[in-house]
């Protein structure tokens, strides 16, 4: 894939230029269907695999019968020319492809098809004074697009030194993929963070289809980084939880830290933040240890 390409809501190359299909949400669903598709081994769901399969996973035909529709029908919605599926074929899809919860609800927001920009995003002030509260907890708070737009001292010296004057770039995609000497020290598990912000990018591009400022990005990371389109194609979906991650802290060396993200919500007009906390294992196991994913 060559430079000039962006990555449009299907996942796929736009050589039009300009910020490409993102707002095609019925690419966008033909696009993930595709993939959860080609993720599923035949043998997984009681179909012959072997080497003379000439087709990634499942055949569209194959699919078609575990879900009870007609292949004519799936055909058309994995080319965008059938809208608006049925919550009983949405159901139906999902169990045969076996989607996880958070891969369903993406599903169903892209069916959904919905339009209109991206609210904006505002930092409240009690939320700024809950971060500064914190002052022994890291915390930062990211909007959709992966912007971190407000962070605590310890928050912004856990992932970068965010608030120093070396670090300009202030969102966690940008940062990955387009800084990633910088960044794949502050992550030894890189590819799992990587993973997790195309998810949720991905995510993003569901609920606000329609967002320029999404579309430029998408395009940016698509044209720059082959891992950014190398994880992208996969389909991941991904929605902030709670775990555990290993960083590296610039003068504690390598931390392996619980977490936990709360979701703050959205006033009317708005659209809501992300609050990423993090702090020390409660078993009290050195912080060196395995991190879990």
């Amino acid at each position: 894939m060559d430079g000039g390409n962006l990555i449009d809501g299907a996942g796929r190359a736009d050589r039009a230029g300009g910020t490409g299909g993102i707002g095609d949400t019925r690419r966008a669903l033909g696009a993930f269907l595709r993939a959860r598709r080609e993720r599923v081994a035949p043998e997984q769901v009681g179909l012959p695999g072997g080497r003379r399969r000439r087709v990634r996973g499942l055949r569209r035909e194959e699919l078609a019968q575990l879900a009870g529709i007609s292949v004519d029908y799936y055909v058309r919605l994995e080319q965008g020319r059938a809208t608006q599926p049925s919550p009983e074929v949405l159901g139906a899809l999902a169990g045969a492809l076996g989607l996880d919860a958070a891969e369903r609800r993406h599903l169903d927001t892209l069916a959904a098809g919905r339009h209109g920009p991206a609210p904006r995003a505002r930092v409240s002030p009690l939320l700024r004074r809950i971060l500064d509260s914190m002052a022994h907890l890291p915390a930062f708070v990211t909007n959709h697009r992966t912007d971190v737009v407000a962070w605590n001292e310890p928050g912004a010296e856990l992932i970068g030194g965010l608030g120093g004057p070396g670090r300009s770039e202030r969102n966690q995609a940008r940062y990955l993929f387009l800084e990633p000497a910088s960044s794949r020290a502050v992550f030894p598990d890189w590819e799992d963070r990587a993973v997790e912000a195309v998810g949720q990018l991905r995510v993003a591009t569901g609920r606000w289809p329609e967002d320029r400022e999404l579309a430029a990005l998408l395009a940016e990371l698509s044209a720059r980084s082959c891992e950014f389109r190398r994880i992208w194609a996969t389909g991941e979906v991904v929605m902030c939880t709670a775990g555990r991650k290993r960083l590296r802290h610039p003068t504690a060396g390598l931390l392996t830290l619980d977490y936990e993200t709360l979701h703050v919500p959205a006033a009317p007009g708005e659209t809501g933040l992300v609050l990423h906390v993090f702090g020390a294992h409660e078993d009290g196991r050195d912080a060196g240890g395995p991190a879990g994913t």
